[in-house]
């Protein structure tokens, strides 16, 4: 028994522009539809935003821990070294290769004097040369030289005279480090 009211005039005209009937509920379809497709890419895009800072954290966190592997095997090399270059280290290894310690050095001053008195190196017992396995070759038979008396060298006397030829100037070489920030 309900019962539309005629529309007169104005009214009349804009109601025929709207549809009438089930056309109102399908415009709303599209809208509903478009609502819920933004709302399903949200989720979406949510989650693969998450899913990919998952990834770097868990990348991080590797990283992290190849680092500290770094930094501690960088460590034991320093230690290593550090061992190595100690002097009571380096003193035995040179024994082991043979070496003997230098005499007295001396000096050539800028204007050719000489200054200091030079004295050979210190004579060692004997006169075998060392093992192959000290120096890192395969060993070759090498014969050793009968010593009969020890050797005294000659008491050098110091000498005072200006030299002739310049000494050629040394250029330090320098060796680039392989370790950062040092």
């Amino acid at each position: 028994m309900s019962r539309k009211p005629e529309l007169k005039g104005r009214a009349a005209r804009l109601a025929r522009l709207f549809p009438v009937g089930r056309a109102n509920q399908a415009a709303r379809a599209p809208f509903v539809l478009l609502v819920v497709l933004l709302l399903g890419g949200g989720l979406i895009g949510l989650l693969v935003l998450n899913s990919a800072l998952s990834e770097g954290s868990f990348k991080l966190d590797d990283l992290q821990k190849q680092t500290k592997n770094l930094t501690d095997e960088e460590q034991a090399l320093q230690r290593d070294i550090d061992a190595y270059s100690a002097p009571d280290a380096l003193q035995r290894r040179a024994r082991e290769l043979g070496m003997v310690p230098g005499g007295d050095p001396a000096f050539l001053g800028s204007d050719g004097t000489v200054k200091g008195v030079p004295s050979p190196a210190a004579l060692r017992g004997t006169t075998q040369p060392p093992a192959p396995e000290a120096i890192g070759t395969p060993s070759v038979a090498v014969p050793t030289p009968a010593v009969s008396a020890p050797v005294t060298a000659p008491t050098p006397t110091p000498v005072t005279t200006p030299v002739t030829a310049p000494a050629p100037a040394l250029t330090p070489v320098t060796t680039p480090t392989t370790t950062p920030g040092r």
